[in-house]
């Protein structure tokens, strides 16, 4: 590692540090009803909204009025989202022509579904897929919709631990509604202006035919990419406007649109920490939050720039330069921009995998096996490593929920976390979170890693035929670009990332098939509501009960002690469930690279 290098990481945590108190002090005011500095502007577009809804602002909902809302909202919004894409072509600002048949039935499912859940999985290319109209009417559009949505539901469950004796947990449509207003559309309107004046292109004109110098004709894409990169990332959604992702330098042109992006990914879920003590009435809880999350995400952060740093031995045993120099970087550079360099790639990676954001910067498939476990990994906690907006704190109070519980039955008492009793039910949900999503992860990549279809048929002139929607040629497995271990990373990076409603990939998998848009389509929608709907459920049973003054038998949950607790169920849980899947993956990989062949056969024997 470089001090350049080790300092862009120490900065950007120093920059979110800072960032966090004032962000979430504000999103407490906002979520308790208290007047924000935003009111005198905002106010009456938020009151109008509801009147033309038909919200009752001051009627709160039971847990399962809020789950029925939030449901029923996230199955209205996948109808619109799947309508508008196989009805493209009908729709203006389409000056590509685009129509449904560049989205048939099993694509537009899974974009749908991939919006809905904040996932932004995309198994096309946006800029030769979808219309400038679709673009902006429904994945920008969702993009703001699904992040108010995850807030919500993190708002939701914290109300559960600061009130008691109440059967109500807030009103869905007043959350969404605050957390869209107040929050995610002024942000994103001035990072998206910021955007436009370092040269992310905001336009609806035709794509322009060139000339290159060698007399080649080329095609650049051009569209509305600064309104979507802005909420991209400040939603945590990850769905670029162009297949590279914030590769691309239209979408990420410099240095410091990269800085500000990675900065706008974490704004929210950092926050929302803070947020989460204000509203208890003890900030020492929320930092304590904050601290497990910042543990992870510096571990993986240096353990990924190390791993990429260090670079492939393979190619040192030829004599390449490994070591970084005044002329040359050194490490492995492959899959990654000159302009940004390994720390800024590995750094962004992290993040977004550490939030359920999945945007990229450089290609994940080219990272060594180590700095591709990080990502991997950081997806399969379950994005809790500060997380997506609002999914990231309703995950890591799900692990905190876990860790009273395993403390508790160390000393042999009743668990109790924010002075409310942790209790069978609340174990139960907990539970049922976390084995629903390991469930998804494992069983679809177990499946897609040995099923297979029927064989490939020609037609009468020889060329392949078209083959139907649920009889689709050869494997799932032969839509892998690399076979052994990294093949098989490859499928299951893209269960995790779909199951975590991640959206990011390894990018060697063609992952735009019937088989895998259906199955990763479900995942998405397992990863999304069999855990927040349990979580709702703890929100509601929390909600009800009394707030027990601590005694001496209190476990501390707001100190160094509680914070390595926290950590420690998080990666024990995570590697109990993946270790296995792992190790048959990255893990392998990696000593087949130092050709620890002998250790590789052992493992499998083992």
């Amino acid at each position: 590692m470089t001090p350049n290098g080790v300092l862009q990481i120490l900065a950007y945590f120093a920059i979110i540090l800072l960032l966090t108190r004032p962000t979430g002090l504000f999103m407490a005011k906002l979520f308790d009803g208290k007047r924000t500095f935003l009111h005198p502007i905002l106010r009456r577009v938020e009151t109008f909204t509801y009147r033309i809804c038909g919200v009752q602002e001051q009627v709160e909902q039971r847990w399962t009025q809020y789950t029925f809302a939030l449901i029923a909202f996230s199955v209205a919004s996948f109808v619109v989202i799947y309508v508008l894409q196989r009805l493209q072509g009908f729709l203006p600002l389409n000056p590509q022509g685009f129509s449904a048949s560049n989205v048939p039935p099993d694509l537009a499912f899974n974009t749908a579904v991939s919006f809905v859940t904040n996932t932004n999985w995309q198994a096309y290319s946006g800029e030769s897929t979808l219309s400038y109209f679709v673009q902006m009417s429904a994945l920008t559009v969702q993009n703001f919709a699904s992040a108010a949505v995850g807030i919500a539901a993190a708002i939701a469950l914290v109300r559960g631990f600061s009130r008691e004796r109440a059967n109500t947990i807030g009103n869905f449509w007043v959350d969404l509604t605050r957390a869209t207003i107040y929050i995610l559309l002024p942000i994103a309107v001035i990072a998206a202006l910021f955007f436009c004046s370092q040269g992310v292109i905001q336009n609806f004109n035709s794509y322009t035919h060139v000339k290159t110098l060698e007399g080649a004709g080329q095609v650049i894409a051009q569209g509305p990419v600064a309104s979507q990169e802005a909420i991209k990332m400040l939603g945590t959604n990850g769905g670029g406007f162009f297949n590279a992702n914030s590769a691309h330098p239209f979408e990420n042109p410099s240095p410091i649109t990269n800085f500000v992006q990675l900065i706008l990914i974490f704004l929210i879920p950092a926050g929302l920490t803070y947020t989460f003590g204000v509203m208890i009435g003890d900030r020492r809880q929320g930092w304590a939050i904050f601290g497990a999350c910042s543990a992870m995400f510096l571990a993986g952060a240096f353990t990924c720039y190390w791993a990429e740093q260090k670079g492939n031995p393979l190619l040192s045993r030829f004599g390449i330069e490994a070591a970084a120099t005044p002329g040359q970087p050194g490490g492995n550079m492959e899959g990654k921009e000159t302009r940004f360099g390994i720390a800024a790639s590995t750094l962004f990676a992290t993040v977004t995998t550490d939030a359920s954001c999945g945007a990229v910067n450089s290609m994940h498939d080219s990272y060594t096996p180590l700095g591709g476990l990080v990502p991997l990994f950081n997806i399969q906690t379950g994005e809790v490593i500060f997380g997506g907006a609002g999914a990231g704190l309703y995950g890591i109070l799900l692990y905190a929920v876990l860790a009273v519980f395993i403390a508790g039955l160390m000393v042999g008492r009743t668990p109790e976390y924010i002075g409310k009793k942790i209790e069978q039910k609340e174990v139960k949900m907990a539970m049922l979170a976390l084995i629903s999503t390991a469930f998804s992860i494992l069983v679809f990549s177990a499946i897609s890693s040995v099923i297979k279809f029927a064989p490939p048929t020609k037609d009468a002139k020889g060329q392949p035929a078209v083959h139907s929607y649920w009889n689709p040629p050869g494997a799932a497995a032969s839509n892998v670009a690399d076979s052994g271990a990294h093949g098989f990373s490859e499928m299951l990076y893209a269960y995790s990332s779909g199951t975590g409603n991640n959206g990011s990939a390894f990018a060697g998998i063609t992952a735009n098939t019937p088989w895998y848009d259906l199955t990763i389509g479900l995942a998405m929608l397992i990863g999304r509501f069999l855990f927040v709907i349990p979580l709702l459920a703890v929100s509601g049973s929390l909600v009800k009960k009394k707030r027990i003054p601590p005694s001496a038998g209190t476990l501390p949950t707001n100190g160094p002690m509680f914070v390595g607790l926290v950590v420690g169920t998080v990666i024990l849980v995570g590697a109990l469930t993946f270790f296995p899947a792992l190790a048959l993956g990255p893990i392998v990989e990696h000593f087949l690279m130092y050709q620890g062949r002998l250790f590789s056969l052992a493992l499998f024997s083992f």
